[in-house]
């Protein structure tokens, strides 16, 4: 037992070596003096000046928000609502033909999670080009939310697999219609599953660079593509200035959230007692 446990922390070990190393690196050579951010010449907050007056930097961080917010706000919707039809349909459905037909049903909606980027970003292409789409924030918006709905979809159908049936029975037999029932019943409790998929999407979007290169504009620009284009000038301290600002906003929202759900929690506690 106790060479399982020397091993776990060993192994624990190198895991958050090898994650958060990195982004120490990344964040010690934001303040270096030296173009080059592998050779070290000083400590300087230069960079931080430079990337508060670069207003295509900002921009670009603008666009890579308001693109993933709305992805994952429309892939929400449209997974909630499907995993949910889906779940009615398998409930509903119980010959073997029409449930093999839910299964497929199933394996397409989450498909583009399954697919290789370079393909989804040449097929979304040919897709806008064949219907005359200019290419910018809107093709952006499609393809995003088209690859983001499976995430929300899974975390939702396993939600609604564990879900107590009673309740929503409960709320028809008092005299709850269907859509009544189901955004008063089924969405409250889904709401964790939904918000955890939103997350997930809402991460997958901003970091998107392979989709994003094929069906994005002239005139709109990613943060992440930005960033892609600066390797072949070279990548100074500037953006390790700016990733070093978004991992501090990343812990402070996870220092926020575990606060207050502590605070929630101690709530519940006290409320028992």
């Amino acid at each position: 037992m106790k060479k399982r446990h020397i091993l776990s922390k060993a192994y624990m070990s190198v895991i958050l070596i090898l994650m958060y190393v990195p982004i120490f690196m990344v964040i010690v050579y934001s303040f270096n003096e030296s173009r080059i951010s592998s050779v070290w010449r000083g400590f300087t907050f230069n960079w931080y000046d430079e990337l508060w007056r670069d207003k295509s930097m900002w921009t670009s961080l603008r666009n890579s928000a308001v693109l993933a917010l709305l992805s994952s706000f429309a892939a929400a919707v449209i997974g909630t609502l499907g995993a949910s039809g889906t779940m009615r349909i398998r409930l509903a459905l119980k010959t073997g033909m029409g449930i093999r037909m839910q299964r497929i049903v199933e394996y397409l909606g989450i498909l583009p999670i399954m697919i290789p980027e370079i393909i989804l970003g040449m097929v979304f292409l040919a897709f806008f080009s064949l219907l005359g789409l200019p290419l910018g924030m809107l093709t952006l918006v499609i393809a995003h939310t088209a690859f983001c709905i499976p995430y929300v979809y899974l975390l939702v159908r396993a939600r609604l697999a564990g879900l107590d049936k009673t309740y929503i029975e409960a709320a028809r037999v008092l005299g709850a219609g269907g859509t009544r029932a189901f955004y008063d019943i089924t969405l409250p409790l889904l709401m964790p599953a939904v918000i955890s998929g939103m997350l997930l999407s809402f991460a997958m979007s901003f970091d998107d660079v392979i989709i994003s290169v094929f069906v994005t504009g002239v005139n709109t620009n990613t943060l992440p593509i930005k960033i892609y284009s600066q390797l072949k000038t070279g990548v100074t301290p500037k953006t390790n200035a700016l990733c070093t600002l978004l991992f501090a906003v990343t812990v402070a929202l996870c220092a926020a959230s575990a606060y207050f759900g502590g605070m929630k929690h101690g709530e519940r506690t006290v409320e028992k007692g």
